[in-house]
């Protein structure tokens, strides 16, 4: 089912080939019939990713990006959206001419060929394909058939099916429940597929019992049947899923046997998240904080630059919205050591960041800003420093006397939604002597973006004047990246996402400096300031 940890677990048996000397790629399929996730609410289906080449894809893709360190492309992530729309293409040019254009072959064929020509494209050893949802799904149908037939024309000894579900343990009992997952092996019977592995997901470890049960049921051997249970860092799976014997069975059973699985630099990158010295509170304010995959590369970005700085980061999801009813409110902010604000699309909740904005300011309080974050930390600067008491983004205000965030000259006349927005890598000029600089240790960077509104130039020398530093700017430099204040502990903010292209054992820059500045400015003691040193 949708949730119970396919992106992770598909990620996890990529690293187990790669630490056997495999080069792997991944393929995430999404059955509904949306072309990307880019129209999406984050409430109702978690945080848009966005690739390198400016694809808005599912949030697994993170995930593949995270555990593998590799950049995947917007073809990666295929959806029913994308197939019918090339379909009916191929049907209105003419190309089924004389034909009945029906899911199967025509569909089927359509996503066969473009699994294979991502997996020829990459050049890669294994190529790893997760279907989204759950199985019995109509909407997931044609995939599932399309990788039956794969498998026949690929040949069994190529391929291997694992299935993942859900096992729950019944509070009363305290008993390991299989039959979900007997019947879910029968619905893709059904389908016609057999799996050859099957990993239950529960919130412990399986018993003997249950193992045997699943076996049985599901007509494989014991030994391919494992467990994914609930651990502190997601980073731990890929070793604990191989000290089961998954990595050994997967290989054998596709024939690659002889290579020895190296963890050791996988496991130094894990040890920096398990073993910490120092403990910080991290206030997100945002609009979408009842679904926390809402946030879920912000939040790993976070983990990846405390590991770093030997510091365990806990982070509170405080609605924005709460900040606008009471004033007294945004008090509660006293108890952290950081505030990050972070992407948001549209007025809701607004006034609340931008009181939390200001809390940051006014307080030294070390402050990270990310896409809307930044947008509204400007429209924070300009009303409360620069005086200029209507000013707004016309994202919000449309009227706006002072519209220090405005539409990008672009965008002007653009009515369609999907994929229209200012997406993915883009170069970066950072400015000599800045804190930008000294984080990013570069003049120019890569960074992916998705936004259509950004900072009006009109207003750039009036917020410049009151000591608002734009520390990065586009190549041609139309266009505000970064903004920072200088007198602060650390105040920084930026119009990209540098969460997309943090990775464990490699923290992103900006949020390493936000993470370390929290860790900093709590922590004024003798063994703190050698950790200072030494970073």
């Amino acid at each position: 089912m949708s949730s119970v940890g396919k992106g992770v677990i598909t990620s996890s048996i990529g690293k187990m080939l790669q630490t056997r000397g495999f080069s792997v790629t991944a393929l995430k399929i999404d059955p509904y019939v949306n072309v990307d996730a880019g129209t999406m609410n984050p409430h109702i289906h978690g945080e848009v990713y966005v690739t390198e080449d400016g694809g808005e894809a599912d949030l697994d893709l993170g995930s593949y990006e995270r555990f593998l360190d590799i950049n995947i492309h917007k073809d990666h992530n295929m959806t029913t959206g994308q197939i019918y729309g090339s379909v009916i293409d191929m049907e209105r040019r003419g190309d089924y001419l004389g034909k009945c254009v029906q899911v199967v072959p025509q569909v089927t064929d359509e996503i066969k060929s473009r699994i294979r020509a991502v997996g020829s494209g990459d050049k890669v050893d294994i190529m790893l394909i997760e279907v989204g949802g759950t199985v019995g799904d109509i909407e997931s149908l044609p995939f599932l058939e399309a990788l039956r037939q794969l498998r026949l024309e690929e040949g069994s000894p190529n391929t291997i099916s694992v299935h993942v579900s859900l096992v729950p343990i019944l509070d009363v009992t305290e008993e390991f429940k299989t039959k979900p997952t007997q019947h879910s092996v029968n619905e893709l019977r059904r389908i016609g597929i057999q799996p050859d592995v099957i990993i239950a997901r529960s919130t412990k470890m399986i018993d003997d019992e249950a193992r045997k049960k699943i076996a049985l049921f599901g007509s494989i051997p014991e030994e391919g049947v494992f467990c994914s249970y609930n651990v502190g860092c997601i980073y731990e799976l890929p070793s604990i899923l191989d000290s089961q014997g998954m990595g050994d069975y997967i290989c054998t059973r596709l024939g690659l046997n002889g290579r020895k699985a190296d963890w050791s630099v996988w496991d130094r990158i894990v040890d920096s998240f398990l073993k910490t010295d120092f403990k910080i509170r991290i206030a997100l304010v945002g609009k979408y904080v009842t679904l926390v995959d809402s946030y879920v590369s912000m939040n790993e970005a976070l983990k990846h630059a405390g590991a770093a700085c030997k510091t365990k980061v806990e982070i509170d999801y405080i609605e924005s919205e709460t900040l606008e009813d009471d004033c007294e409110k945004v008090k509660i902010l006293e108890e952290y050591d950081g505030i990050f604000v972070p992407y948001g699309f549209g007025p809701r909740g607004v006034e609340g960041k931008i009181r939390a904005i200001q809390f940051a300011r006014e307080n030294d309080t070390p402050f990270l800003g990310i896409c809307y974050g930044f947008q509204l930390a400007t429209v924070e600067f300009a009303r409360n420093v620069c005086g200029l008491e209507d000013a707004n983004s016309t994202e919000v205000n449309p009227e706006t006397l002072h519209p220090v965030i405005d539409l990008m000259p672009e965008q002007e006349g653009v009515t369609r939604k999907g994929a229209t927005m200012r997406l993915g890598a883009q170069p970066i000029m950072i400015e000599p002597e800045t804190i930008a600089h000294r984080l990013y240790q570069n003049d120019i960077v890569m960074e992916r973006h998705r936004h259509r509104f950004e900072v009006n130039p009109k207003y750039w020398e009036t917020l410049n004047k009151k000591g608002l530093v734009f520390s990065g700017a586009s190549p041609d430099g139309l266009r505000k990246e970064i903004l920072e204040l200088p007198d602060k502990f650390f105040f920084l903010a930026t119009q990209f996402h540098p969460e997309f292209k943090s990775r464990p054992g490699k923290p992103d820059p900006a949020y390493y400096g936000f993470v370390k500045a929290c860790t900093d400015k709590r922590f004024k003691k003798t063994e703190h300031d050698q950790l200072r040193g030494n970073a």
